[in-house]
């Protein structure tokens, strides 16, 4: 496979994986809004309670992270992918047999697990170690189809829920990892390619740890965590944001829609231009989309247009942050260590994404709604912003 062009072959490699992220995401996150209701009646759980089973999936998966990352690193992706799908598909067998809250819990631990061996950032490892030199251009064409999960998924368990009931629905949810990711996965990644392929002059006889005490690891760590978490704070508050601003009804429903297309359309703009800007440019300037997002809000609270121009920054810059985050550590710190150094802030950002949205709840009042919280979300994502430009100076003394 060369290292020096980005052959049709190896787009298809890339199309076929994002395929199986497509099914990760939207089967798993996309899908656990539309099983909420079901559960809770079946169940008898309040809306907090089954929340909660939810944030224990973020915590699973983000307590494996590291260990994920290190596995891909020494050349292992085969195997954790292909072991991810079958617990993914397990745990939703279990799923649709559970009978109380606690065996919920545990199902939704237990797909937390399978998610940290499927969903991006391991992904993201594999295409790094098998496109050293053009790893950027195959996460962006990764992230298209799972930019899309939300649009193809949300409809497809809804229907799958009314034509078979929650329980059968679940059982054709398992299908899909068993009998197309798992088998998939396992045909795909075989002849990983070996560790010392990957690794520059400079980096053959450095350590993980060397890489961990460089200030630059810390500032895009302090970076990736606090866009993440800001970003993440949104969603479950979209519709009363917006509603806040004087947005119609039914305008404040549909405009959040639209933030998967806009999405999308963020990482096709990276792809247009990933050979007429230079890199670090739009690395600088894609984070600098979500602090802008939360200030046309607070500009214009009470005026609905604002919204709408919210919402077009957020979803492009929530779109092309995916890519930053996929990729400054293997641009700034080291490729080679890339999927363990991710894996280290996998724990961080998933406590950060648990967190953010818990957040704007409690900073909201009736007579302030929701400014005391964005005010919050906009430092912390300039702080955000600023570190990873400071990352980019360091480098570059």
């Amino acid at each position: 496979m060369s290292q020096n062009q980005f052959h049709s072959r190896d787009a298809r490699f890339v199309w076929v994986l994002s395929l199986l992220q497509l099914i990760s995401w939207g089967s798993v996150f996309y899908g656990f809004a539309l099983f909420m209701e079901p559960l809770e009646q079946a169940l008898s759980m309040s809306r907090a309670e089954s929340s909660l089973g939810f944030s224990l999936m973020l915590l699973a998966e983000g307590v494996l992270a590291f260990p994920v990352g290190r596995w891909i690193d020494r050349g292992h992706e085969r195997a954790v992918m292909t072991c991810g799908s079958l617990l993914v598909a397990l745990a939703f067998v279990l799923h649709s047999q559970i009978t109380t809250a606690l065996e919920f819990y545990a199902v939704w631990a237990l797909l937390g697990v399978g998610l940290a061996g499927t969903l991006y950032p391991p992904a993201f490892a594999v295409l790094t170690r098998r496109f050293p030199q053009h790893f950027r251009r195959a996460i962006i064409i990764l992230s298209f189809l799972g930019g899309l999960a939300s649009t193809v998924f949300i409809p497809l368990v809804a229907w799958l829920i009314d034509a078979l009931g929650w329980r059968d629905a679940l059982c054709a949810l398992a299908a899909m990892h068993l009998l197309v990711c798992a088998p998939v996965h396992w045909l795909l990644l075989r002849d990983a390619p070996r560790r010392a392929v990957l690794a520059s002059t400079h980096t053959d006889s450095a350590t993980l740890w060397h890489f961990v005490r460089l200030p630059q690891f810390w500032l895009l760590a302090t970076c990736v965590v606090l866009l993440m978490g800001v970003a993440s704070a949104l969603p479950a508050h979209m519709v009363s944001l917006l509603r806040e601003t004087g947005m119609d009804e039914s305008w404040a429903i549909a405009v959040p829609a639209s933030i998967g297309v806009l999405q999308v359309m963020g990482r096709l703009g990276l792809y247009v231009t990933e050979h007429r800007v230079d890199v670090h440019v739009a690395n600088r300037w894609v984070t600098v989309l979500i602090p802008l997002g939360f200030l046309t809000l607070l500009i214009g609270s009470g005026h609905g247009m604002w919204g709408v121009l919210f919402v077009v920054f957020y979803g492009l810059g929530n779109g092309m942050l995916t890519i930053v985050k996929g990729t400054v550590m293997a641009q700034y710190v080291s490729r080679e260590h890339m999927g363990s150094l991710n894996g280290l802030l996998g724990l961080p950002m998933a406590l950060a994404r648990a967190a953010a949205p818990w957040l704007m709840g409690l900073l909201w009042s009736a007579e302030a709604g929701y400014t005391v919280g964005l005010w919050c979300m906009l430092a912390a994502s300039v702080v955000g912003v600023a570190a990873l430009w400071l990352a980019q100076r360091l480098r570059n003394t």
